[in-house]
């Protein structure tokens, strides 16, 4: 999400630092700064909105300085404001930071307890308050960068210039994005490749717990301890284009592959293992609201419809309440029974659907508390919501959604804990176990990713079918409409996603030896009922892709082509069952040759009825 860009060299870093930004606003943000050294001073120029904005602020206020940090900014901690905005300074130290400090409330209060007074409401400025503290006490600037980031719980990637020091960066990372760049006499840093292009193609990238100190004339990296790293740099040869989309063909396989990231932000700072519950920190429903709560609407249009079919099973086995998924189109036009006890759930990627936003004023107006599930900060529909789930999936830049659906289903996931603890529908320790198995999915998701080429293999064996027929039970009944809609959506066949129980219903009719049929039948309490479907579609010369079970000994005897899905509790198999069906209509698109990032006919956000 955030972009960090750095340089200490022999030219003027502003424009450098600006340009870099530039190349990194395809991350999304709502505020940028500058911070440069002029030789006498460290200067900080910030603003809200585009870098645009900033650059007209520079014209306005020149900084001059061959030393320099930048930063865009999408808010997490604190509202989008100039405050808020980065770089974050406390004395000489000044500070940029991409990730999410979790014991930063803590470490707030401590250094506050020491006289500390601070500037903003983010977590970043502990890092500024922190090295100031310890420089003061004697230690160098990489002494004191060394000591924040023991103390520090959560993600980090951090550069940090201080004027006790004007000839140095100094940065560090955990679990957030930093490769530094190699110039002839100048050293770059960003939090990636595209900010670098346009000044060196010599890159290194910065491992989980490593620092890094930059002068002119080089760098030296270490591990935490001080432990020196000897690793060379590597060439890149990508266009900037190219290196936008980080080497990937299109946006949308990049997309697929940052889910287990997407996931891990949409996590973190949420979940509290040790208390069994999440906290959601934009929600605010009192005991009382949740207690008269009498029935829940999910209201979304397309693929984030496909997340609420899923988050209504979510809510219902976790919170015990009524749950009831419209499309956003038609339910403002059937007069529907909402008063105020019902929370209204808007679920958006963009936050300006213009069927979901209307659907939610109508739902305001008679008298129903809004949630949002929502991907973009302060959009119109986050502003119009009583409460906000922020997915934190970053910039999706494909059409078809695929980041953006996986971590709207987590952020419903989490509100159904976080309601069936307040409810009293779940233990503390039944929360717990489901935590512990949804902060391992980007783990699972990352290796489950791994195995693309097979699913690319059936693509090219499918990829001139007709249509195709999709067919799930139960939890998986949604991930079959989105994987046919994912096809349909990129490579222009027709599909069509069915309740598998329905095919008799009339499906059935269209089975032929053309027709290839995708049968999600993992292990469950629906397997069984799922695997005699895929039965009677065998029996019908029907050709079967089944989405099963590692360790499924019997499908394959029963499926023309098998591809394995990790096994996960039922409840969180969704997760596991989206990721090839994603890589089906992605790969069946690219061998066609259809505009997988733009196809034809479709726009990001639909801001018209």
């Amino acid at each position: 999400m955030c972009g960090i860009v750095g340089y200490i060299g022999g030219r003027q870093s502003a424009d450098i630092l600006l340009g870099g930004l530039r190349r990194l606003e395809y991350r999304g943000y709502d505020s940028a700064g500058l911070a440069v050294w002029d030789g006498q001073e460290t200067r900080i120029v910030r603003s809200v909105g585009k870098l645009a904005r900033l650059a007209e602020v520079l014209r306005e206020q020149p900084l001059t300085g061959t030393l320099g940090v930048g930063h865009t900014r999408w808010a997490t901690h604190g509202r989008p404001s100039e405050n808020n905005a980065h770089p974050h300074s406390a004395g000489p130290v000044t500070v940029v930071h991409n990730g999410i400090v979790e014991n930063h409330l803590a470490l707030r209060a401590e250094l506050e307890g020491r006289g500390h007074a601070f500037k903003s409401e983010t977590d970043t400025e502990i890092f500024s308050h922190f090295i100031r503290e310890r420089i003061e006490a004697g230690a160098s600037l990489e002494q004191a960068v060394r000591d924040v980031v023991r103390v520090v719980d959560g993600s980090y990637a951090i550069v940090v210039m201080s004027s006790t020091e004007p000839d140095k960066l100094v940065a560090a990372k955990n679990a957030s994005p930093l490769v530094i760049g190699v110039g002839n006499g100048e050293m770059f840093l960003a939090s990636d490749i595209p900010a670098l292009l346009d000044h060196t193609r010599d890159v290194l990238f910065l491992h989980e717990g490593e620092m890094a100190i930059l002068t002119r004339d080089g760098m030296r990296v270490t591990e935490l301890d001080g432990a020196p790293v000897l690793r060379g740099t590597r060439h890149i040869t990508w266009t900037p284009s190219q290196a936008e989309k980080g080497g990937f063909k299109h946006f949308m396989l990049k997309e697929i592959h940052e889910q287990p990231r997407a996931m891990a932000d949409t996590m973190r700072g949420r979940i509290s293992l040790e208390q069994g519950d999440v906290h959601l920190e934009d929600v605010r429903l009192d005991a009382a609201t949740i207690e008269q709560m009498r029935r829940i609407y999910i209201c979304a249009c397309g693929t984030a419809w496909h997340a609420g079919l899923v988050g209504k099973r979510f809510i219902e086995q976790a919170a015990r309440v009524p749950v009831e998924v419209d499309l956003a189109s038609e339910f403002r036009y059937r007069d529907p029974i909402v008063d105020e006890h019902t929370l209204f759930i808007a679920v958006s990627q963009s936050g300006e659907t213009a069927d979901t936003l209307a659907a939610l004023h109508e739902a305001k107006r008679r008298g129903a508390r809004v949630l949002s599930v929502c991907n973009v900060i302060e959009s119109s529909i986050a502003r119009a919501s009583d409460d906000i789930i922020y997915t934190h999936a970053g910039p999706e830049i494909g059409v078809a959604s695929t980041k953006a659906f996986v971590t709207q289903m987590l952020g419903l996931q989490l509100f159904a804990l976080y309601l069936g603890r307040r409810r009293g529908a779940m233990s503390r320790e039944a929360v717990r176990a489901r935590l512990e198995a949804l902060v391992q999915l980007p783990t699972i998701i990352e290796a489950q990713l791994g195995h693309a080429a097979h699913v690319e293999g059936i693509a090219r064996k499918y990829m001139h079918a007709r249509d195709f027929l999709y067919l799930g039970r139960g939890v998986n009944f949604p991930i079959a409409l989105e994987g046919a809609l994912k096809l349909k959506e990129i490579s222009y066949i027709h599909a069509e996603g069915y309740a598998a129980g329905e095919m008799k219903h009339g499906p059935i009719a269209l089975i032929d030896e053309a027709m290839p049929v995708v049968v999600i039948t993992p292990k469950g309490s629906h397997y069984d009922k799922t695997a005699s479907n895929l039965q009677e579609t065998r029996a019908r010369q029907g050709r079967v892709i089944a989405v099963a079970s590692e360790g499924d000994l019997e499908i394959a005897a029963q499926a023309d082509d098998v591809i394995r899905v990790p096994v996960v509790e039922e409840m969180l198999q969704p997760f596991v069952t989206t990721i090839p069906l994603q890589l089906l209509a992605y790969y069946v698109a690219d061998l066609k040759g259809t505009d997988v990032d733009q196809p034809r006919n479709l726009a990001k956000s639909v801001t018209v009825e």
